[in-house]
């Protein structure tokens, strides 16, 4: 039996084999902890500083500022519950869009049980946030606006600068999720102007459990645990070196093969768009606005076709994710489709479909030949 096609590397990547090999030693050998005084531990010590450089160079930000986490989850939750709790003295309102992920939206939603207001960004049809929008949504006792870099599901990039420009103006801290955007688009801390910045390394080609908040210096930010000084005493624990090796490793790669990887993503991405769109004509619909998305993402809706069943009649050959999810019978249809104001029944057909460096051009027509096949069949 042929290996699927992996059509979604929005969900997770393989670990770059480099990123393995520079990890080895560090589950072999390279036990030391790192607040050790012996030699080993001065070896793990000069590791996680190695990485912490490695990080700061691919999102042009200051080693100091790079605070290594169990993953984007985690420093979702730790910027936006730090900025809040921080800074409760002055306010109780945050800013965010209603495209976010859950790990941003359910910490929203968690703070409303402290006091704390959250005002919602609705989107265009493209899922774009209007910068206007949350201007006109900042109040006096405003403390962060919290927006995606880049939407993990129709793949639209949002005006990331304007709007920190618009926090900065009225002293708001501003945070943005960039999981899905570092190693694909260019994200560089500094030109965005962002306070707060959280990177997921299972994106990354990094092994899943690893992850970073870049916090600006001079940010002022509560815990959210308690216990040693790794960190700085921000993120205190025994650091998970192996993993930490491997997103830095990660990140360097991103950053050397960053043009080869873009170009790779978005060749593959438009080919497999354009030979569906032969085979299959207008029955293709794009979510969305490829002038202005990830190079790797395609959002899709197939004319009276219901994602779930094409996902599960093609587990075996092609691998990909649907906008809407079936429980008891009924179809949930993603909360970013239906902020797109997408209607019911293209949300119920969309699926997504990601690339990703591996990617190749025979992947790709095995792929517009396998999904053409199931569509038809289920056209029938």
């Amino acid at each position: 039996m042929e290996k699927p096609i992996y059509l979604d590397y929005n969900a997770t990547t393989p670990i770059d084999q480099e990123v393995a090999n520079e990890m080895i030693p560090y589950i072999r050998t390279h036990f030391g902890n790192a607040s050790s005084s012996y030699s080993i531990g001065r070896d793990s010590k000069e590791a996680i500083s190695k990485a912490r450089k490695q990080v700061a160079n691919l999102i042009n930000a200051k080693s100091e500022e790079i605070f290594f986490t169990s993953g984007g989850t985690e420093s979702n939750n730790h910027a936006i519950r730090g900025i809040a709790l921080a800074n409760k003295d002055t306010g109780k309102h945050i800013i965010t869009s209603e495209i976010e992920h859950p790990a941003v939206t359910e910490v929203c939603k968690y703070l409303t049980n402290l006091g704390y207001e959250i005002t919602y960004i609705p989107v265009d049809s493209t899922g774009m946030v209007n910068p206007g929008d949350v201007e006109n949504a900042v109040r006096h006792d405003t403390v962060l606006i919290t927006i995606m870099h880049a939407n993990n599901e129709v793949g639209t990039i949002q005006p990331i600068k304007e709007i920190a420009a618009i926090a900065h103006r009225k002293n708001i801290k501003f945070h943005t999720d960039a999981a899905q955007s570092v190693g694909k688009i260019e994200t560089d801390v500094t030109t965005l102007g962002v306070d707060l910045l959280s990177i997921a390394g299972h994106k990354l080609y990094a092994p899943k459990g690893i992850g970073v908040l870049y916090i600006k210096q001079g940010t002022k930010i509560e815990n959210l645990l308690f216990g040693a000084n790794q960190e700085k005493g921000i993120r205190p624990g025994t650091e998970n070196i192996t993993h930490i090796v491997g997103l830095g490793k990660a990140c360097e790669i991103a950053k050397r093969d960053f043009n080869t990887n873009h170009q790779n993503m978005l060749s593959m991405r438009d080919g497999l768009l354009i030979g569906l769109r032969i085979k299959l004509g207008e029955n293709v619909n794009v979510n969305g606005n490829l002038g202005n998305c990830l190079p790797n993402t395609l959002s899709i809706a197939f004319n009276k076709v219901e994602a779930n069943t094409l996902a599960s009649l093609l587990s075996n050959n092609v691998l990909i994710s649907t906008g809407s999810a079936c429980h008891s019978g009924l179809t949930d249809i993603s909360s970013v489709l239906k902020a797109m104001n997408i209607n019911l029944m293209a949300a119920a057909g969309t699926v997504r479909l990601s690339t990703g460096k591996y990617t190749s051009m025979e992947e790709i027509e095995k792929a517009v030949q396998v999904i053409t096949e199931a569509v038809v069949k289920l056209l029938k």
